[in-house]
């Protein structure tokens, strides 16, 4: 593919002027056998480049490992899948990320170094960052458009304006560690327009982001950056979703008139999200602006294509759009897919949790609690468990709880703790010296923005009881990969969370979407598959599945239910329900 270059009159593609009409979408939010039907319809939509985020914590979830690129995470085979469509792309590669992801990106492993300054030039922080790129770098070069390849551009960090860092030195680091990797195609920074100061390079391609207002955020853009191409970075056109709180989103034809509005000036444009896509497993992240919120599973963000790929109202109208100022296929909107119904699902096996969690993992003995990352677990639970020293009434108070703790006396649930409402304490009633106390940790999702990443999980400080410090602990990590060893039965009526199963049968595997009625809190699996996360609390109370996942004749589904349900039946259903617009 030809070689984008930058001058001050604006970007060329080999000898011809260009204009990027880009839309972001996330590999590691689809299935990977959906990859070519979405970058299809970017294509059709009339987009000439796509843009991608590449999720540090999940290409190396261990330090020093080998990058994982198998599956779902074989970026090059993406990228590869783009050219094939015809569409360039403007490479992300981190370290930081955002995407409302958990951690930004960043992997866990970080935060096993206490005084770790993230995204700066701390050696703890930066040799780890340039020992990733030394692993990348060699697998993107092939895909450089210097090389034939569809990447024609890459950006340095991501929205460093917003950190409130200043260590300009760092993403200068930054910088060369890229082009001394071999990447040779120009480079980018991305900042909304108060940011555009603090997160921009001299001789670093600036570009803004926003989601209305193009005249005075392209002006501000041009204030910093007096010559050469204007592009929003990032237009976005809708929002996500925390849990909580309503469905959000932006009115189709307010995004296709400030499109409009961003082509007519001569600016190229990325369109965040083109494609949001799903949280799958416990990837989701979370806010925290002095009260943590963590995001929920679906990532639809209102996006011109929704959570199951299906071309919206939004998708009609920003093509449209495109088409006053660029080629578009003449090929029609794509129909949406194929769904699939199956109602009153039964889920009739169970295990419980508490009593099978030593199948789930190993047991680790400690004076204190440590935390989820002191165990080398990223995701997940964690299940905390010691003795109470005396009987009766008294107060249990834990000095961190991240993100919510379930908490039972020999078995019996006696409370919950969530961060998110700023709880600590609560009091119960030892019934006897030696009562077995049991506290089932979630990482609800690490925080992906601002100045509060170093977010450690699990029980992240002492925990007493009457004033005195517990000790004698034993932490055992769930990260629920696999739970091949559970043993289920129609008998087990233990109290506390639990896992349920149960299995139903399709001719023809398509998409569906998992309706959880009754249920209150937990995670679901379908042959394997993670899923994702549930809440009654809403907004989100169905969970998105691919067709992918499925298969014709027998399938098996697994919820791991934290509380409790009217009844154990589950229904596959071929709409979603996000909750209600706000």
């Amino acid at each position: 593919m030809p070689e984008l270059t930058i001058t001050d009159e604006g970007f060329r593609l080999g000898d011809e002027p260009f204009r990027i009409i880009s839309g972001s979408l996330h590999y590691f939010r689809m299935h990977p056998d959906q990859w070519a039907d979405r970058l299809a319809k970017a294509r059709l939509m009339g987009l000439n480049t796509v843009d991608v985020y590449v999720p540090w914590n999940l290409h190396q979830p261990r330090r020093g490992a080998a990058l994982d690129l198998d599956g779902a995470l074989d970026l090059p085979r993406f990228l590869d899948l783009a050219a094939a469509e015809g569409l360039h792309v403007l490479l992300r590669p981190g370290p930081y990320i955002c995407a409302e992801w958990e951690a930004g990106g960043l992997p866990a492993w970080l935060l096993t170094e206490p005084g770790v300054r993230l995204r700066t030039g701390d050696p703890r922080y930066l040799e780890p960052v340039e020992q990733y790129f030394a692993q990348l770098l060699p697998e993107l070069r092939p895909h450089l458009a210097t090389r034939g390849g569809p990447v024609i551009a890459v950006q340095v960090e991501n929205e460093y304006g917003a950190s409130g860092l200043e260590d300009t030195a760092y993403l200068e680091r930054l910088v060369t560690v890229l082009r001394e990797g071999g990447v040779d195609v120009p480079l980018f920074t991305s900042d909304q327009a108060g940011d555009l100061a603090a997160g921009g390079l001299q001789g670093i391609l600036r570009t803004v982001n926003f989601s209305r207002n193009a005249a005075r955020n392209l002006e501000t853009l041009r204030e910093h950056q007096p010559t050469g191409p204007l592009m929003c970075g990032e237009f976005w056109s809708g929002w996500f979703d925390r849990w909580g709180g309503g469905h959000q989103g932006r009115p189709a034809a307010a995004v296709a008139e400030c499109l409009d509005e961003i082509l007519a000036s001569g600016a190229s444009v990325n369109i965040y999200m083109l494609h949001g896509g799903t949280n799958f497993g416990f990837t989701n992240g979370a806010n925290d602006k002095g009260r943590y919120r963590p995001t929920v599973t679906s990532y639809d963000y209102d996006s011109p294509l929704d959570e199951a790929g299906d071309p919206t109202e939004k998708y009609r109208l920003l093509r449209e759009t495109i088409a006053r100022y660029a080629p578009v296929p003449a090929q029609p909107v794509p129909a949406p897919g194929p769904k699939l119904q199956l109602q009153d699902i039964p889920l009739l096996e169970r295990a419980s949790l508490l009593a099978q969690a030593d199948v789930l993992g190993s047991p680790h003995r400690a004076p204190a609690p440590p935390t989820m990352e002191e165990l080398g677990q990223n995701f997940g639970f964690v299940l905390y468990e010691t003795e109470l020293p005396e009987a009766g009434a008294g107060t249990l108070r834990a000095a961190r709880v991240h993100d919510r703790a379930q908490v039972f006396v020999d078995g019996q649930p006696v409370g919950t703790l969530e961060r998110e409402s700023q709880e600590n304490a609560l009091t119960l009633r030892s019934p006897a010296p030696g009562a077995r106390l049991s506290i089932l940790v979630e990482n609800q999702g690490r925080v992906n923005y601002g100045p509060r990443l170093k977010d450690w999980k699990g029980l992240a400080g002492p925990v007493s009881f009457r004033g005195r410090d517990l000790a004698g602990w034993t932490a055992t990590a769930l990260p629920l990969d696999r739970f091949d060893a559970l043993s289920y039965t129609d008998a087990d009526t233990a109290p506390g969370p639990a896992f349920h199963r149960g299995t139903f049968e399709v001719d023809r595997a398509a998409d569906t979407f998992l309706h959880l009625t009754g249920w209150g809190k937990g995670n679901a699996w379908i042959n394997g598959f993670a899923l994702g996360r549930y809440w009654s609390r809403g907004p989100q109370r169905s969970l998105y599945v691919p067709g992918p996942v499925l298969r014709g004749g027998s399938n098996e589904i697994v919820l791991l239910e934290l509380h409790g349900t009217r009844e154990p039946v589950v229904h596959l259903r071929r709409s979603p329900d996000l909750g209600t617009p706000e």
